[in-house]
């Protein structure tokens, strides 16, 4: 028998010896070993990034969305966009639970929202029931596998589930943001209209205090103006992020040419890496949340530019984040109604 891994490294096939993540095939049969999970799938909320790629490959047809989806799980045991290498979040209900899994931490019939990639969760799909280009959010009917390791949280009575899962998939972006920004401090949240985005302009505002500035960078119009509408930002810049340049010469004119203290980097496409360090100051920080960011373009091209900055990979799990980011809800009625209009 297979000896079993408390990171999930047998249900590898290939290749062998690697953990879940970066595998490229699970084995994704159903039948617990003793230190995992089985959880019945209601919705998956697919990333960003992965979601963004998804539906330009197909135009925007949900059908043939659907089919891209469910062709990925068949041939990699788990959700994992080859072309962005992400995964996304679900939800579900605990069917069943081995009996090394952890004492205390679950039972079953408990609703819980996964804190972990299904780029390494076994997944079994059986349908998609639901699906808009518009939503992240996939409604379906499938199983899955929460390893011993795995992180999750149940979900909150107070909040809904699709709204839970909206908010827990971005946890790890307002929880670094809390860490990294510090009051009277120059932040720039690059892409920040969308979800991610959002949350984290709020952290910001909260702990740069009334000496500090919020600057977002939005391509969308209607994003930006939310974002201002809501208070959200002390200025708001409307502007393409891969413009390199642009965006750096308008930073520049609200920072007075000091540039930021920290740059967070929420943008669903390639090619904003540059654009996040010019606007930091030396010895700033860029977090780089965003799943399409590449890390080699960043690394390379900080050095090529002679900027001394922590470039921070977009580790989405922070002790805490959980709470936090549900906390945000439970704060701002603003961002808890635009969400429930947008994911209930």
């Amino acid at each position: 028998m297979t000896k079993i891994c408390r990171y999930g490294t047998h249900r590898v096939i290939s290749p062998i010896g690697t953990l879940p993540q970066p595998a490229y095939k699970l084995d994704n049969s159903m039948s617990i070993y003793e230190n995992e999970v089985l959880i019945d799938v209601t919705t998956l909320n697919i990333d960003s990034a992965s979601y963004t790629q998804i539906k330009k490959a197909c135009n925007s047809d949900a059908e043939k969305m659907k089919e891209m989806i469910i062709s990925i799980v068949e041939e990699r045991g788990k959700l994992q966009n080859p072309v962005t290498g992400s995964g996304g979040m679900l939800i579900g209900t605990v069917k069943e639970i081995g009996k090394a899994f952890p004492a205390n931490r679950l039972k079953v019939g408990d609703k819980i929202a996964t804190l972990v990639s299904l780029s390494l969760t076994p997944l079994k799909l059986n349908s998609i029931k639901n699906l808009s280009p518009d939503s992240d959010q996939v409604d379906v009917d499938a199983q899955a596998i929460l390893f011993e390791s795995g992180l999750f949280a149940v979900l909150p009575e107070d909040i809904p589930e699709k709204l839970a899962l909206a908010a827990l998939d971005v946890a790890g972006a307002p929880a670094q943001v809390d860490r990294l920004v510090t009051e009277g401090d120059i932040v720039c949240i690059i892409g920040g209209g969308g979800k991610s985005g959002i949350l984290c302009c709020y952290q910001a505002m909260q702990n740069v205090g009334p000496s500090g500035k919020v600057i977002v960078v939005e391509y969308s119009k209607d994003n930006a103006q939310r974002i201002i509408d809501m208070n959200l930002a002390t200025n708001v810049i409307v502007a393409d992020a891969t413009n390199v340049m642009d965006v750096y010469n308008r930073v520049m004119e609200v920072t007075g040419g000091r540039g930021c203290d920290v740059t967070v980097n929420n943008v669903n496409v390639p090619s904003t890496e540059m654009t996040s360090i010019l606007v930091t100051k030396g010895q700033g920080c860029v977090y780089f949340f965003s799943m399409a960011t590449s890390f080699t373009k960043a690394a390379l091209g900080a050095e090529g530019v002679g900027k001394d900055i922590n470039l921070i990979v977009g580790n989405g799990y922070a002790k805490g984040h959980a709470n936090l980011t549900l906390n945000i809800l439970r704060e701002s009625k603003q961002i808890r109604d635009l969400f429930e209009k947008i994911y209930i």
